[in-house]
Protein backbone atom coordinates (compact mmCIF):
# COMPACT_ATOMS: atom_id res chain seq x y z
CA UNK A 1 0.00 0.00 0.00
CA UNK A 2 1.07 3.55 -0.81
CA UNK A 3 2.07 5.76 2.29
CA UNK A 4 -0.89 7.93 1.31
CA UNK A 5 -4.37 7.47 0.52
CA UNK A 6 -6.02 11.03 -0.04
CA UNK A 7 -7.89 9.88 -3.13
CA UNK A 8 -8.74 6.68 -5.41
CA UNK A 9 -10.88 7.32 -8.97
CA UNK A 10 -12.93 5.22 -10.03
CA UNK A 11 -11.63 4.75 -14.15
CA UNK A 12 -14.30 2.48 -16.24
CA UNK A 13 -12.23 -0.16 -17.92
CA UNK A 14 -13.97 0.07 -20.93
CA UNK A 15 -13.06 3.25 -21.54
CA UNK A 16 -9.61 3.03 -23.13
CA UNK A 17 -8.80 6.65 -23.17
CA UNK A 18 -9.69 7.50 -19.50
CA UNK A 19 -7.68 4.56 -18.47
CA UNK A 20 -4.85 6.28 -20.37
CA UNK A 21 -5.34 9.71 -19.22
CA UNK A 22 -4.80 8.14 -15.27
CA UNK A 23 -1.14 7.65 -15.95
CA UNK A 24 -1.13 11.90 -16.11
CA UNK A 25 -3.07 11.94 -12.72
CA UNK A 26 -2.19 13.46 -9.35
CA UNK A 27 -4.08 10.82 -7.73
CA UNK A 28 -2.85 7.84 -4.74
CA UNK A 29 -4.70 4.91 -6.54
CA UNK A 30 -6.22 4.38 -10.07
CA UNK A 31 -8.93 1.79 -8.92
CA UNK A 32 -10.38 -0.07 -12.67
CA UNK A 33 -13.79 -0.71 -12.33
CA UNK A 34 -15.24 -3.87 -14.36
CA UNK A 35 -18.16 -3.27 -12.00
CA UNK A 36 -20.75 -1.08 -12.06
CA UNK A 37 -19.17 1.10 -14.90
CA UNK A 38 -19.36 -1.76 -17.58
CA UNK A 39 -22.76 -2.99 -18.90
CA UNK A 40 -22.81 -6.98 -18.66
CA UNK A 41 -22.61 -7.28 -22.86
CA UNK A 42 -19.02 -5.58 -21.91
CA UNK A 43 -17.88 -7.26 -19.30
CA UNK A 44 -15.29 -9.90 -20.77
CA UNK A 45 -14.57 -7.08 -23.84
CA UNK A 46 -13.81 -4.70 -20.72
CA UNK A 47 -11.77 -7.37 -19.39
CA UNK A 48 -9.49 -8.22 -21.85
CA UNK A 49 -8.73 -4.40 -22.39
CA UNK A 50 -7.75 -3.72 -18.48
CA UNK A 51 -5.28 -6.96 -18.64
CA UNK A 52 -3.55 -5.40 -21.70
CA UNK A 53 -3.46 -1.98 -19.99
CA UNK A 54 -2.19 -3.19 -16.79
CA UNK A 55 0.80 -5.25 -18.99
CA UNK A 56 1.13 -2.18 -20.38
CA UNK A 57 1.80 0.08 -17.32
CA UNK A 58 3.37 3.58 -16.96
CA UNK A 59 1.70 4.32 -14.15
CA UNK A 60 4.41 5.08 -11.94
CA UNK A 61 4.15 5.61 -7.73
CA UNK A 62 0.29 5.14 -8.18
CA UNK A 63 -1.24 2.39 -6.33
CA UNK A 64 -3.26 0.19 -8.96
CA UNK A 65 -6.13 -1.27 -7.85
CA UNK A 66 -9.14 -3.47 -9.70
CA UNK A 67 -12.62 -3.46 -9.01
CA UNK A 68 -14.01 -6.84 -10.03
CA UNK A 69 -17.33 -8.45 -10.28
CA UNK A 70 -18.63 -10.39 -7.11
CA UNK A 71 -17.47 -13.68 -6.98
CA UNK A 72 -20.92 -14.76 -7.15
CA UNK A 73 -21.91 -13.11 -10.53
CA UNK A 74 -21.58 -14.90 -13.83
CA UNK A 75 -18.34 -13.04 -14.29
CA UNK A 76 -16.28 -12.69 -10.81
CA UNK A 77 -14.23 -15.54 -11.03
CA UNK A 78 -13.34 -14.94 -14.67
CA UNK A 79 -12.36 -11.23 -14.15
CA UNK A 80 -10.18 -12.93 -10.57
CA UNK A 81 -8.34 -15.33 -12.99
CA UNK A 82 -7.79 -12.81 -15.58
CA UNK A 83 -5.94 -10.08 -13.04
CA UNK A 84 -4.39 -12.54 -11.03
CA UNK A 85 -2.09 -12.94 -14.21
CA UNK A 86 -1.64 -9.31 -14.35
CA UNK A 87 0.57 -7.31 -11.93
CA UNK A 88 -2.06 -5.39 -9.95
CA UNK A 89 -1.24 -5.12 -6.55
CA UNK A 90 -4.70 -5.27 -5.38
CA UNK A 91 -8.60 -6.38 -6.17
CA UNK A 92 -11.35 -4.64 -4.66
CA UNK A 93 -14.24 -6.22 -3.95
CA UNK A 94 -18.19 -4.62 -4.30
CA UNK A 95 -20.73 -5.10 -1.39
CA UNK A 96 -18.59 -7.31 0.78
CA UNK A 97 -21.11 -8.53 3.92
CA UNK A 98 -18.98 -11.69 5.29
CA UNK A 99 -15.40 -12.94 6.18
CA UNK A 100 -16.69 -15.83 4.26
CA UNK A 101 -16.64 -13.71 0.87
CA UNK A 102 -13.03 -12.83 1.26
CA UNK A 103 -11.71 -16.14 2.12
CA UNK A 104 -13.61 -17.41 -0.78
CA UNK A 105 -11.63 -14.68 -2.91
CA UNK A 106 -8.56 -15.48 -1.22
CA UNK A 107 -8.80 -19.21 -1.88
CA UNK A 108 -9.16 -19.25 -5.74
CA UNK A 109 -5.91 -16.43 -5.34
CA UNK A 110 -3.74 -19.03 -3.58
CA UNK A 111 -4.81 -21.66 -6.19
CA UNK A 112 -3.88 -19.16 -8.64
CA UNK A 113 0.05 -18.38 -7.09
CA UNK A 114 -0.91 -14.93 -5.79
CA UNK A 115 -0.21 -14.77 -2.52
CA UNK A 116 0.72 -11.19 -2.22
CA UNK A 117 -2.40 -9.57 -3.90
CA UNK A 118 -3.95 -7.67 -1.76
CA UNK A 119 -8.13 -6.93 -0.90
CA UNK A 120 -10.24 -3.53 -0.18
CA UNK A 121 -13.57 -4.54 0.59
CA UNK A 122 -16.69 -1.96 -0.20
CA UNK A 123 -19.04 -1.47 2.43
CA UNK A 124 -22.00 -0.76 0.58
CA UNK A 125 -25.13 -2.53 2.84
CA UNK A 126 -26.14 -2.62 5.82
CA UNK A 127 -24.94 -6.40 6.40
CA UNK A 128 -21.79 -4.87 5.72
CA UNK A 129 -21.66 -2.67 8.25
CA UNK A 130 -23.12 -5.07 10.83
CA UNK A 131 -19.84 -7.19 9.97
CA UNK A 132 -17.62 -4.43 9.70
CA UNK A 133 -15.33 -5.54 12.58
CA UNK A 134 -14.52 -8.64 11.06
CA UNK A 135 -14.18 -8.22 7.34
CA UNK A 136 -11.49 -4.95 8.48
CA UNK A 137 -9.54 -7.51 10.62
CA UNK A 138 -9.27 -10.43 7.92
CA UNK A 139 -5.45 -10.83 7.10
CA UNK A 140 -5.63 -9.90 3.17
CA UNK A 141 -7.43 -7.00 3.50
CA UNK A 142 -5.55 -3.30 3.39
CA UNK A 143 -8.47 -0.92 3.46
CA UNK A 144 -12.28 -0.26 3.59
CA UNK A 145 -13.92 2.30 1.26
CA UNK A 146 -17.30 3.51 2.02
CA UNK A 147 -20.27 2.71 -0.70
CA UNK A 148 -22.36 5.37 0.53
CA UNK A 149 -24.53 5.63 -2.80
CA UNK A 150 -25.95 2.11 -2.63
CA UNK A 151 -25.59 2.46 1.56
CA UNK A 152 -28.04 5.19 1.62
CA UNK A 153 -30.36 3.40 -0.88
CA UNK A 154 -30.34 0.40 1.25
CA UNK A 155 -31.22 2.60 4.38
CA UNK A 156 -34.14 4.47 2.44
CA UNK A 157 -32.62 8.04 3.22
CA UNK A 158 -33.71 10.83 2.29
CA UNK A 159 -31.59 12.50 0.39
CA UNK A 160 -29.52 14.80 2.74
CA UNK A 161 -26.06 17.43 2.12
CA UNK A 162 -24.84 16.71 5.65
CA UNK A 163 -25.20 12.44 5.25
CA UNK A 164 -26.69 12.60 9.04
CA UNK A 165 -28.17 8.85 8.50
CA UNK A 166 -24.56 7.94 7.55
CA UNK A 167 -22.74 8.99 10.35
CA UNK A 168 -22.96 5.81 12.43
CA UNK A 169 -22.40 3.31 9.86
CA UNK A 170 -19.58 6.64 8.55
CA UNK A 171 -18.08 6.61 12.32
CA UNK A 172 -18.03 3.04 12.81
CA UNK A 173 -16.15 1.45 9.62
CA UNK A 174 -13.36 4.11 10.58
CA UNK A 175 -13.23 2.17 14.03
CA UNK A 176 -13.02 -0.89 12.64
CA UNK A 177 -10.35 0.02 10.14
CA UNK A 178 -8.35 1.63 13.08
CA UNK A 179 -8.56 -1.50 15.19
CA UNK A 180 -7.50 -3.55 12.28
CA UNK A 181 -5.00 -0.97 10.95
CA UNK A 182 -6.20 -0.75 7.44
CA UNK A 183 -6.96 2.38 5.34
CA UNK A 184 -10.32 4.12 5.72
CA UNK A 185 -11.54 5.74 2.31
CA UNK A 186 -15.16 7.72 2.34
CA UNK A 187 -17.33 7.27 -0.36
CA UNK A 188 -17.83 9.40 -3.89
CA UNK A 189 -19.75 12.50 -4.40
CA UNK A 190 -21.90 12.41 -7.19
CA UNK A 191 -22.12 16.18 -7.85
CA UNK A 192 -19.53 16.35 -10.25
CA UNK A 193 -18.92 20.18 -10.90
CA UNK A 194 -20.02 21.64 -7.42
CA UNK A 195 -16.70 22.15 -5.84
CA UNK A 196 -17.87 23.73 -2.79
CA UNK A 197 -20.45 20.97 -1.87
CA UNK A 198 -16.96 18.36 -2.94
CA UNK A 199 -14.88 20.38 -0.68
CA UNK A 200 -17.35 20.22 2.66
CA UNK A 201 -17.87 16.71 2.24
CA UNK A 202 -14.26 16.18 1.87
CA UNK A 203 -14.09 17.93 5.14
CA UNK A 204 -16.77 16.00 6.78
CA UNK A 205 -14.60 12.57 6.23
CA UNK A 206 -11.81 14.08 7.64
CA UNK A 207 -13.23 15.29 10.37
CA UNK A 208 -14.64 11.60 11.38
CA UNK A 209 -11.40 10.18 10.53
CA UNK A 210 -10.86 8.88 7.40
CA UNK A 211 -7.81 8.62 5.37
CA UNK A 212 -9.01 9.84 1.91
CA UNK A 213 -11.98 9.62 -0.65
CA UNK A 214 -12.94 7.39 -3.52
CA UNK A 215 -13.99 9.55 -6.83
CA UNK A 216 -15.57 9.54 -9.70
CA UNK A 217 -14.16 12.22 -11.92
CA UNK A 218 -10.70 13.44 -12.47
CA UNK A 219 -12.15 16.82 -11.50
CA UNK A 220 -12.15 16.02 -8.26
CA UNK A 221 -8.98 15.02 -7.00
CA UNK A 222 -7.55 18.54 -6.72
CA UNK A 223 -9.84 19.28 -3.85
CA UNK A 224 -9.74 15.95 -2.74
CA UNK A 225 -5.97 16.22 -2.34
CA UNK A 226 -5.88 19.17 -0.89
CA UNK A 227 -8.35 18.15 2.06
CA UNK A 228 -6.98 15.06 2.82
CA UNK A 229 -3.63 15.79 1.97
CA UNK A 230 -0.24 17.49 4.68
CA UNK A 231 -0.84 21.32 4.48
CA UNK A 232 3.09 23.01 3.97
CA UNK A 233 2.49 24.05 7.89
CA UNK A 234 2.15 20.76 8.84
CA UNK A 235 5.06 19.46 7.64
CA UNK A 236 6.95 22.11 8.35
CA UNK A 237 5.76 21.32 12.62
CA UNK A 238 5.86 17.83 12.17
CA UNK A 239 9.71 18.66 11.31
CA UNK A 240 10.92 20.58 13.43
CA UNK A 241 8.94 18.01 16.39
CA UNK A 242 11.11 14.87 15.31
CA UNK A 243 13.98 18.08 15.51
CA UNK A 244 13.17 18.65 18.98
CA UNK A 245 12.83 14.90 19.77
CA UNK A 246 15.94 14.08 18.15
CA UNK A 247 17.77 16.86 19.88
CA UNK A 248 16.29 16.04 23.59
CA UNK A 249 16.95 12.10 22.46
CA UNK A 250 20.61 12.89 22.02
CA UNK A 251 21.28 14.61 25.27
CA UNK A 252 19.53 11.76 27.06
CA UNK A 253 16.45 14.03 28.77
CA UNK A 254 13.45 12.37 29.38
CA UNK A 255 11.33 14.63 27.98
CA UNK A 256 11.25 17.17 24.63
CA UNK A 257 8.85 20.52 24.53
CA UNK A 258 8.22 22.01 21.76
CA UNK A 259 6.14 25.85 21.55
CA UNK A 260 5.74 24.89 25.50
CA UNK A 261 3.34 21.54 24.53
CA UNK A 262 5.10 18.06 25.59
CA UNK A 263 6.05 15.85 22.79
CA UNK A 264 5.14 12.24 23.25
CA UNK A 265 5.88 9.26 21.43
CA UNK A 266 2.19 9.10 19.49
CA UNK A 267 3.05 13.02 18.51
CA UNK A 268 6.42 11.40 17.12
CA UNK A 269 4.77 8.83 14.89
CA UNK A 270 2.05 11.16 13.58
CA UNK A 271 4.83 13.51 12.60
CA UNK A 272 6.74 11.01 10.76
CA UNK A 273 3.68 9.64 9.21
CA UNK A 274 2.84 12.88 7.90
CA UNK A 275 6.43 13.65 6.50
CA UNK A 276 6.40 10.05 4.73
CA UNK A 277 2.55 11.30 2.99
CA UNK A 278 4.37 14.58 2.28
CA UNK A 279 7.30 12.81 0.60
CA UNK A 280 5.02 9.79 -1.63
CA UNK A 281 3.10 13.40 -2.56
CA UNK A 282 6.26 14.94 -4.06
CA UNK A 283 7.55 11.64 -5.34
CA UNK A 284 3.64 11.12 -7.33
CA UNK A 285 3.74 14.88 -8.62
CA UNK A 286 7.24 14.31 -10.20
CA UNK A 287 5.38 11.57 -12.56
Amino acid sequence: MTAVLRSALYMPAANQRAMDKARELPVDAVVFDLEDAVAPEKKAEAREQLVAQLHAGGYGPRQLVARCNALATPWGEADIRALAATPVSTLCLPKVESVEQLHAVSALLEELQRPDMALWAMIETPAGVAKVEAIAAYGRLTALLMGTTDLAYELRLPADPDRSGLQYALGRCVMAARLAGVAALDGVYLEIKNEEGLRTVCEQGRALGFDGKTLIHPGQIAVTNAVFGPSEEAVAHAQRLLDCWDQATAEGKGVAVLDGKLIETMHVDEARRLIEAAAHIADLEKK
